[in-house]
C-alpha cells in the first residue's frame, strides 16, 4: 500500500470564496490516469469543540437554528479558530461567548477531519473543568439557548440521534469511554 498522492492535478479554479471557505475546481488525472474533475472546500478556520463538565459531572448544550440544515439542533459550544489563535484560546473563548462559563482547565480529546472526501476541515476537540459561571457574549449571528443537564443525558442523546453535529457526537462519545465524566 503506497501512501503517494495518485492524484495529478492538471489546474486548479478558485469557484468561490468569502471570509470562512474556499471552494476550487480541479482538473486532474485520477489514480487510473484518466482525466476527471475534482472540487474541494477549504476553511479559513480550525472547528473547535470544548464540553464543559462541572464538578457534579453536568454538562452544558447550545441549542440553535443550523441555517444549512434549516433545522434547530443542539451541540457543544462550539466555534472557528482564525490562524494565528490557537485552538485552547478558541475553546476558552467560544465557551464564554456561549454559554457563561469561564474554565480553570482544558484537556485535549482529540483532532478529527470532517467530510476528508471533500473539505480539509480540521476538528479539535476538548473538555473544560474548574467552571465559573457568567454572562455570555454572544455575536449578532447566534440565537442561542443554553442547557445544563446531566453528562449521560447528554451522552444519551448523541447516542440516540436528537444530537447529530459530528463534533459534539464525537467529544461526548470520546469523554464517556474515558471515563472524563
Amino acid at each position: 500500500m503506497s501512501e503517494e498522492n495518485p492524484w495529478k492535478t492538471k489546474s486548479v479554479t478558485t469557484t468561490y470564496e468569502n471570509p470562512w471557505i474556499k471552494v476550487e475546481h480541479h482538473d486532474v488525472l485520477n489514480p487510473a490516469g484518466n482525466p476527471g474533475i475534482y472540487g474541494t472546500v477549504s476553511f479559513k478556520n480550525r472547528a473547535v469543540g470544548v464540553v464543559p463538565i462541572a464538578d457534579n459531572g453536568d454538562t452544558w448544550l447550545v441549542g440553535q437554528y443550523r441555517f444549512p440544515l434549516q433545522e434547530y439542533h443542539w451541540e457543544i459550544p462550539m466555534g472557528g479558530a482564525p490562524k494565528g489563535e490557537s485552538p485552547e484560546d478558541c475553546a476558552l473563548r467560544e465557551l464564554r461567548e456561549e454559554s457563561g462559563l469561564i474554565a480553570e482547565s482544558l484537556i485535549p480529546i482529540g483532532r478529527v477531519h470532517l467530510s476528508n472526501c471533500i473539505t480539509d476541515e480540521e476538528g479539535l476537540l476538548f473538555v473544560a473543568q474548574g467552571l465559573t459561571e457568567g454572562p455570555s457574549e454572544t455575536e449578532e449571528t447566534e440565537v442561542l439557548t443554553l442547557r445544563r443537564l446531566p453528562f449521560e443525558e447528554a451522552f444519551q442523546m448523541a447516542q440516540d440521534g436528537r444530537i447529530t453535529d459530528v463534533l459534539s457526537v464525537l467529544a461526548l462519545t470520546r469523554i464517556r469511554l474515558c471515563g472524563i465524566a
